[in-house]
C-alpha cells in the first residue's frame, strides 16, 4: 500500500508544479494562502480520501493555482480590462436546490444578456468569438472533464446537468481563492468548513469582479448574468463589491432542499472518499445553509429592497418564461422578440426531468422535520413557509 499523501507538506511543491506547467511565477496577492493552508491541513486530518480521490483533489488544487497564474498574466497583458464598468449585474442566488440552475439556463438563452460559460469559468480569459470555441484547447479540456465526471457517475446529470458552452456558476472564480463550498462538498474537512463559514471573503469577491471584467472585455454592451447559490453565504460582501447588483433570490421549502442537497453532496463525495456518512453531511449542510438563509433576511433589511426579486420554486415551475419576464421588468432589462422566442423554445425543448429525475428522500439523513424548521426558522417565517 502506497504511503498516504500529506497535503500540507507539499504546499511549495504544488506551487512549483503549477509554475512549471504554465511557465509563470506570479500567483498574485498572497491572501489566498490562508484558505489554501486551512484546506491542506484539513485534508491531512481526513482519513476518508481514497487514492483516486487524493489524486483528484491534487489536480483541483493545481488547476486553481494554474488559473491564478494565467489570470495574473492576463491582467498584465490587458491592464485596460480593469477599468471596465460592470453595471447592475444580475446575480441569481439563494439556497441550493431551489431551481436556480434551471432559471440560469433559461435566462442564458437570451441573446441580449451575457453569461459566464462553463469553459470560461474554468479558464478565465477574454471571451473569444463563438465559432472558435470547439477548437480551443481550454474548451476541449473542459468538455473532457465534464464527460469524465458524467461517465464516473451518470446520476450527476439528473442533479446538475452542465455543458462546456452552457452557463456556469461562479464557483471557479471563488475556487481560485480557496474560498468555495466545493471543498466541503467533495471532501470531509471540518476544520476548513469552520474557517470558511466564519470568515468574510472580501479578497475573493474583489478577484471575482476582476475576472468578470476579464471575461467580458470583448463584450462591453450586454448586461451580465451571474449565478451561484453560495453567494448567499457572502451576500453582504457581494453587495459591498457590487453595490448596484440586482439579486434574484430563489426560494424553496428547506424541508425539500436539505434532503435533495444531501443526496447530491453524498454523490459528489463518493467520487473522492470511502465511507460516506450521510447523517454527518445532512447536519453539516443544514447548519451552513440555515446560517446563510437566516442571515440573508438581516442583510436584506439593510439594503434597498428594489435590488431584490424573490422567486419561489413553485412559481418558477408553474411559469418559467413568465418568471423571467417578471425578473426583467423588475430590473429594467429589455427582452427582444428574438430573446422571448429563444426562451420559449428552450423551455419547450428542456422539460423538467429531461436528463432523468433526481430521486431522493430524507432517509439516511438522520434529520427530523422539526429540526429543519427550527434551523431555518427566521428565514421560513420571513418568506411565509411555515403555514400549513
Amino acid at each position: 500500500m502506497s504511503e498516504r499523501y500529506r497535503f500540507a507538506e507539499h504546499e511549495e511543491a504544488l506551487h512549483e508544479r503549477a509554475s512549471q506547467a504554465e511557465g509563470l511565477t506570479d500567483f498574485g496577492e498572497p491572501d489566498y494562502l490562508e484558505g489554501m493552508r486551512v484546506f491542506l491541513r484539513a485534508l491531512d486530518n481526513d482519513d476518508k480520501l481514497h487514492e483516486g480521490g487524493s489524486r483528484a483533489v491534487r489536480n483541483q488544487i493545481l488547476h486553481a493555482l494554474r488559473q491564478r497564474l494565467r489570470t495574473e498574466q492576463a491582467w498584465k497583458d490587458n491592464p485596460q480590462v480593469l477599468d471596465i464598468e460592470i453595471r447592475r449585474p444580475i446575480f441569481i442566488t439563494g439556497c441550493v436546490r431551489t431551481g436556480s440552475t434551471a432559471l440560469h439556463y433559461l435566462m442564458g438563452r437570451d441573446p441580449g444578456i451575457q453569461k459566464l460559460e462553463w469553459w470560461l469559468a474554468a479558464s478565465p480569459q477574454p471571451r473569444p468569438p463563438r465559432p472558435t470555441w470547439e477548437a480551443h484547447p481550454d474548451f476541449q479540456a473542459a468538455q473532457a472533464e465534464m464527460d469524465a465526471m458524467f461517465e464516473a457517475d451518470p446520476s450527476i446529470k439528473t442533479m446538475h446537468f452542465t455543458t462546456a458552452a452552457g452557463p456556469e456558476e461562479c464557483r471557479h472564480f471563488l475556487y481560485q481563492c480557496f474560498t468555495d463550498d466545493a471543498f466541503e462538498v467533495s471532501t470531509s474537512v471540518p476544520e476548513y468548513e469552520e474557517w470558511y463559514h466564519s470568515t468574510r471573503h472580501e479578497h475573493t469577491y474583489r478577484r471575482h469582479r476582476k475576472l468578470v471584467q476579464l471575461v467580458g472585455s470583448t463584450d462591453l454592451e450586454r448586461r451580465w448574468l451571474l449565478k451561484y447559490p453560495v453567494h448567499l453565504r457572502q451576500l453582504d460582501v457581494l453587495l459591498a463589491v457590487y453595490p448596484d447588483a440586482c439579486i434574484v433570490h430563489t426560494h424553496r421549502d428547506p424541508r425539500d432542499v436539505i434532503p435533495s442537497y444531501c443526496n447530491m453532496t453524498a454523490t459528489y463525495r463518493g467520487l473522492m472518499e470511502n465511507d460516506i456518512d450521510r447523517a454527518d453531511i445532512a447536519r453539516t449542510q443544514m447548519r451552513g445553509w440555515s446560517q446563510a438563509a437566516n442571515r440573508s433576511v438581516e442583510i436584506r433589511a439593510r439594503h434597498n429592497e428594489a435590488q431584490f426579486f424573490d422567486l419561489h420554486f413553485e412559481d418558477y415551475v408553474a411559469d418559467p418564461v413568465g418568471s423571467v419576464k417578471r425578473i426583467y421588468e423588475h430590473f429594467d432589462q429589455p427582452l427582444s422578440d428574438e430573446g422571448e422566442q429563444a426562451l420559449v423554445q428552450w423551455n419547450r425543448d428542456n422539460p423538467q426531468g429531461k436528463h432523468g429525475k433526481h430521486e431522493y428522500s430524507a432517509r439516511g439523513t438522520g434529520l427530523e422535520e422539526r429540526e429543519i424548521i427550527e434551523a431555518f426558522g427566521p428565514y421560513m417565517e420571513h418568506f411565509g413557509m411555515l403555514g400549513g
